[in-house]
């Protein structure tokens, strides 16, 4: 195994520093919905070196970097193995895990965390596990049962034995301390964004429609948008509603749209597009909600994507977006389930010349000073490096 020193990492032979291999646990590999966001963890690393491993494939692998592995043999056997990890933590004999002389591991959500255990166990290395929304706030995953899921029957060991819980805002750590995981465990490291591509001089006016892009599900409160929507048409507004996503409130909110005077729905599409929609939109609305059974929001990445747009956000004062928006200074935060405060928001944004502008320039400054990328990957990657050297927290 590559060893590491004070310094960083041993050199190779040749004289260029010997990149370390970790595992990053993702156990679906991956949704489309978080493709993106897991590549864009990675992307400044430099002495460190990610392979993927998970164990069920996913229609986002596309766009995920690198080459990923899956645990199992081809067949029925491989269907065989995977199980057995699954429920009893043995790993397959395919693929040697070991042979690829990993220091660390990094698994994806709580519930990778709890799978990803006996990978750390079995090769002596160090596990850190991300929490994103749901696997914090959704009750489900903390309450008693008769038959306790993998991740509750496995949530003391993980405590225990997980030398870092890594938290995607501070709502999220705040959450997790309060299901009692060990706050000197805890650490907030937030996403980054690419700026790789610089806004146009076309993007000076934008369009006259409002955009949302995400999963239909209840905790993205699509339906106070469509109301807020709605109040606006009752006024004569010209503004058209953009819904990019689908999921599966899918028909709920087809439903809920059509009295609307003009709304256009658009199935997923590549984060370049995304972003072109975001450039042009008057505002990126995000009028998230806590769901009937806790699951909330931690800080959605589109929040992010749409700031480094240069697009000011309408935002609910929900979980970890208030983390990143400033109330009339980047954007609006107002209270959630209110349709009429949504709807107030856009009215300012408007009626008032020159509001979406300066809103959307702070927004890009502000994104370009606290959420690039590679910073943040670089960030992450002395925390990782921090764990392998022993150095803790």
């Amino acid at each position: 195994m590559a060893q590491i020193s004070s310094l960083g990492v041993a050199p190779a032979p040749g004289g260029e520093p010997e990149r370390v291999t970790i595992l990053a646990y993702r156990d679906h590999l991956v949704p489309r919905s978080e493709a993106n966001f897991l590549a864009r963890l990675y992307v400044g690393f430099e002495r460190l070196a990610p392979v993927w491993v998970g164990r069920r494939r996913g229609e986002g692998l596309a766009d995920l970097n690198g080459e990923p592995v899956f645990l199992g043999r081809a067949g029925i056997l491989g269907a065989l193995d995977r199980e057995i990890f699954k429920h009893l933590g043995i790993l397959p004999p395919v693929p040697d895990l070991r042979a690829m002389r990993p220091s660390l591991v990094h698994a994806h959500f709580g519930r990778g965390g709890a799978l990803a255990l006996p990978i750390a166990r079995r090769l002596k290395i160090p596990l850190v596990v991300s929490f994103y929304g749901g696997d914090a706030t959704k009750n489900t995953h903390y309450r008693r049962h008769l038959l306790p899921a993998i991740f509750k029957r496995r949530l003391p060991a993980l405590w225990r034995e997980a030398a870092l819980f890594i938290c995607v805002s501070d709502f999220i750590r705040d959450q997790l301390i309060a299901r009692g995981f060990p706050g000197e465990k805890l650490v907030v490291h937030r996403f980054g964004v690419n700026f790789d591509v610089p806004l146009d001089a076309d993007d000076a006016a934008p369009d006259r429609y409002v955009l949302f892009a995400g999963r239909f599900v209840e905790k993205k409160g699509i339906g106070y948008l469509i109301e807020a929507m709605r109040r606006l048409d009752g006024e004569g507004s010209d503004l058209r509603l953009v819904l990019i996503g689908s999921g599966p409130l899918d028909d709920e909110v087809r439903r809920a749209a059509a009295a609307l005077k003009s709304v256009e729905f658009i199935p997923w599409v590549a984060n370049t597009e995304l972003r072109r929609w975001m450039r042009g939109a008057l505002a990126f609305c995000v009028p998230s909600v806590q769901a009937a059974d806790g699951d909330a929001e931690g800080l959605p990445t589109v929040v992010l994507e749409a700031m480094a747009a240069g697009t000011p956000v309408i935002g609910s004062r929900h979980a970890g977006i208030g983390e990143a928006i400033e109330h009339e200074r980047t954007g609006f935060l107002v209270e959630g389930r209110n349709p009429e405060a949504l709807a107030s928001a856009l009215r300012r944004l408007s009626d008032e010349p020159g509001l979406r502008r300066r809103l959307g320039d702070n927004a890009r400054a502000v994104a370009l000073d606290r959420f690039d990328a590679v910073k943040q990957s670089q960030r992450l990657e002395e925390r990782l490096l921090g764990i392998i050297r022993g150095q803790g927290v």
